[in-house]
């Protein structure tokens, strides 16, 4: 795909998750990208590519079995057009919740609205596909790759679909190889654990050998929450945008998952690219209040983006990474049940039940 610009320079924004979902079984309007605040808009209107994770798909009459699926309605999908993003990877554990079937619904209506993707396929060949953009005589190839760690229930084969596993080694190889052909090449791993605020080691470390082997960024997704970003040999590597679009995710029993404020805080990743390289790297915080996505006003939104950065700069040690563990996997859960409206549906057997644990626990049993 050529895309015809007059610009010396090429602006490139990226941001994090399209989670344009829709409430299944409703008839009601779902929120897409109209969301976009003006501020937006404009910031997107003035650079030349805007990639996001679209991490959704279109519901089919076969879906994985595993809940929450993340569906989106057509209308949600057609509305990426006109919103000035125009590169999306389905790179992601939510791709083929509709299957096959699902899946090619989406591929077809992203082909009508002449959005372009990379990142899943029919097949291995095509899932490793990179997305090719020659811009002012500057190329750049995108590649994404998962991993195993995100969920992903079908990794793609050479004869069946699915998306390309996060394999290091070959994935360096292909970087060193496109390379030699193209001006730059840009990786999206989605990768990492969900609501860590912190890469792991091996994050970090895949990161350096993706830029060893050539790539000129790495810019990450899953984790749904900001991580921190820093820069190795001058490339910029950021592990987790966080959420763009952070709409309700259901489950078939009406049960949603909702976001908090930190989780709804993303960001945006503004560069310049030349033939040379990367200037002039730029984050931009973005909230999403649930009605609009706008630039983050406010000190506490700012603060996330700037801690996201001091815990990186604090260096990623073993010890951190299991506290951080403990942090998500049990401390958040107890959290969420002292909510009120969680609080409230405590009955007296709960009590009996914790206390009958609690005196096993201690005697041994």
């Amino acid at each position: 795909m050529t895309l015809q610009k007059t610009n010396k320079r090429i602006k490139i924004a990226v941001v994090g998750d399209l989670l344009l979902t829709a409430k299944p079984g409703s008839d009601e309007p779902q929120r897409g990208l109209e969301a976009l605040s003006g501020e937006i808009r404009e910031l997107f209107a003035g650079a030349d590519i805007v990639l996001a994770n679209l991490e959704c798909t279109l519901p089919s009459e076969d879906n994985v079995d595993t809940e929450p699926r993340v569906f989106s309605s057509k209308e949600q999908i057609r509305s990426i057009k006109e919103s000035g993003i125009n590169l999306v990877t389905l790179g992601n554990n939510h791709c083929f919740d509709g299957k096959d079937e699902g899946f090619l619904k989406l591929t077809s209506l992203l082909n009508d609205i002449e959005i372009p993707y990379f990142g899943a396929g029919l097949n291995l060949n095509d899932a490793s596909q990179p997305a090719i953009l020659k811009i002012n005589g500057i190329t750049i190839a995108f590649l994404s790759a998962v991993d195993t760690s995100s969920g992903m229930y079908r990794f793609a084969t050479d004869k069946s679909s699915g998306v390309v596993k996060l394999d290091q080694a070959a994935l360096c190889q292909q970087i060193s190889a496109l390379k030699k052909q193209y001006d730059h090449v840009i990786i999206t791993p989605h990768w990492g654990e969900e609501r860590f605020r912190i890469p792991s080691l091996t994050q970090r470390s895949q990161a350096q050998h993706f830029i060893d082997a050539g790539a000129a960024m790495v810019a990450g997704h899953h984790p749904h929450v900001l991580q921190g970003i820093e820069h190795y040999r001058d490339a910029p590597i950021i592990y987790s945008l966080g959420n763009f679009c952070a709409n309700n995710v259901y489950w078939d029993n009406g049960d949603c998952l909702t976001w908090n404020q930190f989780e709804r805080t993303g960001c945006i990743l503004m560069c310049d690219l030349d033939k040379k390289g990367i200037s002039n790297k730029e984050q931009i915080t973005v909230y999403d209040n649930g009605a609009t996505l706008e630039i983050a006003k406010s000190r506490q939104i700012k603060r996330y983006i700037n801690k996201a950065n001091a815990l990186l700069r604090n260096n990623v040690t073993t010890k951190c990474y299991q506290q951080e563990t403990f942090r998500v996997r049990a401390l958040l859960p107890i959290l969420n049940q002292l909510r009120w409206h969680k609080i409230k549906e405590i009955r007296l057997n709960h009590l009996r039940k914790a206390i009958k644990i609690i005196s096993s626990t201690k005697n041994g049993g």
